[in-house]
């Protein structure tokens, strides 16, 4: 970590390096330090980079290469998924259980104890969306939120943060609406930050971080309003 450059707070936003000095290992690392403010959030997102750190580090900002993205028209449905989707087995909603679905997203996992939506993390991006500009996708049996996912909207792209599920397809039921509706009001690219099987399968793929800061400055040229959004359907 020595050849990275350190932030404090009060240096502002502005003080974020470019993402052309990331490291190689660990792949995309780029600073440390600095502030979870909602100025530090948008000026971080804007040019390719989000925080990423455990409990007991310092706040870690990334911009790895290459860059896992997932555009709208090339989702993949499967046919098991069409047929869950066909059921209509949950209501989907947005913004209406945000600050749930971030707390069910820092739940320790199956597979390790560790999260790394720390407490500080959490409160961050609640205040986003209490601000407009974060949003989540929930999907609902009855009054029971089992599955959802959450993030960052500005201008024409959205930057996942995480999904969980509490029933089999619930996350993925919410994920193919979040894309519709996200599609249908312009969003041209969800970013998807770090490449995994399960997003792969999704229609995920892996750009040049060069050709994604290239693509993101003209998405985000103009952030937009912030605000509310609404949609509730079966699914």
């Amino acid at each position: 970590m020595s050849s990275i450059r350190w932030l404090a707070a009060s240096d502002g936003p502005d003080a974020l390096p470019a993402p052309a000095h990331a490291l190689r290992e660990p792949n995309g690392l780029l600073a440390a330090g600095g502030s979870l403010r909602p100025e530090w959030l948008l000026t971080a997102y804007r040019h390719g980079i989000f925080p990423w750190y455990e409990d007991g580090q310092p706040i870690l900002w990334w911009c790895p290469n290459p860059r896992a993205i997932l555009r709208p028209d090339d989702l993949k449905v499967s046919r098991s998924l069409r047929r869950t989707l066909a059921r209509e087995r949950f209501t989907i909603k947005a913004d209406t259980g945000f600050d749930d679905v971030v707390d069910a997203c820092a739940e320790p996992r199956r597979y390790t104890d560790a999260t790394w939506i720390t407490a500080e993390m959490a409160t961050a991006y609640k205040r986003m969306h209490a601000l407009g500009w974060a949003h989540s996708f929930e999907a609902w049996r009855e009054d029971r939120l089992v599955g959802g996912l959450y993030g960052i909207a500005i201008g024409r792209a959205f930057f996942g943060e995480s999904m969980f599920t509490r029933e089999r397809d619930a996350s993925k039921v919410a994920l193919v609406h979040a894309v519709a509706f996200l599609k249908t009001h312009g969003f041209e690219l969800i970013d998807c930050q770090v490449a995994s099987s399960h997003l792969t399968s999704l229609g995920s793929t892996l750009i040049p971080r060069s050709a994604f800061l290239q693509e993101l400055a003209a998405l985000c040229d103009d952030p937009g309003e912030p605000g509310r959004w609404t949609l509730s359907a079966p699914a």
